[in-house]
């Protein structure tokens, strides 16, 4: 797929915008003056696969957090400030690598300017981040509610507030917790700005639903070309959401590296226990770096056949499972002895 050439903006060690992959990114939800509960958070995330973390910064207790994560982590950390500019200097001064804010929300022009200047003189980034509950009264007066062109042209205000002072070092994000609402204002934005975007659902949900949610806001947009950081905001664990963020690249033939496991849903033609292998293959292979494809099909019939393109794939038969490559079976092998044989041909590729 095409991607939209946008600004690069440079947040710590990685490069967003341009032809940079998109990058993932999580927010940790440990009280912010929580240094060692935070720190080992950030920690899990970085090593499941974070590459932007993000820390409320609420009130100045929170500082000493943000120096903290940064003397910790090699991934960049993000402030998240709202009204207070003060706050934004003192990251700013802490070291973080963006800050996200929404300059209309801080004051007069002299507040502003203030953090612009922190920015500038640091090489900050800033992230406009608007939402159906912080949209401007005259705007929402204006649409009645929070369409996708009231979202756009609130976070477009906030951008000249910004270009004013000569500042663009800027990521713009447009959420909604509704799905057409966000990903129709995000093509919006797309067509009337170069500035990289932060792809989100807002208030996704649980789990479950909010996979589902972002999968297809999140990945619609990823197919027209637009985005370049995502975060998938679930209602659970933050390590949850690298996983789904990691999952839906991998569907959609956008990261870098790991396994893609395909399978099928069977049928009356399987003769194994084909949903507890393929959950016991995927399970095996969660830390498994190499950049292939992994077939677990129900039945030696249509196996090879539709899944010709997989690296290595195993299809069942009465009680045993064929294993194959690229298309062409290269073993028979009983059904207790499925994962190991399987595993070694992955191992071998």
């Amino acid at each position: 797929m095409k991607r939209k050439t946008t600004r690069v903006v440079q947040i710590g060690k990685i490069a967003i915008g341009g032809n940079h992959r998109v990058a993932i990114q999580s927010m940790l939800n440990k009280p912010a003056d929580d240094i060692q509960g935070n720190v080992k958070q950030a920690l899990e995330l970085e090593q499941a696969g974070c590459e932007i973390i993000r820390l409320a910064v609420p009130d100045r207790n929170a500082i000493p957090t943000v120096t903290a994560l940064k003397n910790t982590l090699s991934i960049p950390v993000v402030a998240d400030i709202h009204f207070d500019y003060r706050l934004a200097l003192e990251a700013a001064a802490a070291g973080v690598d963006k800050i996200r804010i929404n300059p209309g929300n801080i004051g007069s022009d002299d507040r502003v300017h203030a953090v612009v200047k922190a920015c500038q003189q640091r090489k900050i980034p800033i992230r406009i981040g608007v939402n159906a509950g912080s949209l401007e009264k005259e705007i929402l007066t204006k649409y009645g509610s929070a369409t996708p062109q009231a979202l756009v042209e609130s976070a477009m205000y906030h951008v000249s507030l910004l270009e004013k002072f000569d500042f663009d070092d800027i990521v713009i994000s447009i959420k909604s917790s509704r799905v057409d609402t966000m990903v129709a204002a995000y093509r919006l934005i797309s067509n009337q700005c170069s500035y990289p975007l932060h792809l989100g659902v807002t208030e996704a949900g649980t789990e479950r639903m909010g996979i589902i949610k972002s999968s297809i806001g999140i990945g619609s947009l990823l197919l027209d070309g637009i985005g370049d950081t995502m975060r998938v905001s679930l209602t659970a664990d933050p390590v949850r959401e690298i996983t789904a963020a990691k999952d839906i690249l991998k569907g959609l033939g956008m990261h870098h590296s790991g396994v893609v496991v395909v399978s099928c849903p069977t049928c009356g033609r399987t003769k194994i226990d084909l949903i507890h292998l393929a959950e016991k293959v995927e399970q095996a292979l969660v830390g498994c770096e190499k950049n292939i494809r992994v077939a677990v099909m129900g039945c030696a019939v249509n196996g090879p056949g539709e899944a010709r393109d997989a690296d290595i794939g195993v299809a069942g038969g009465d009680g045993c499972g064929l294993i194959f490559k690229k298309g062409k079976i290269i073993k028979k092998v009983p059904e207790d002895k499925i994962i190991e044989e399987l595993l070694k041909s992955v191992e071998a590729l």
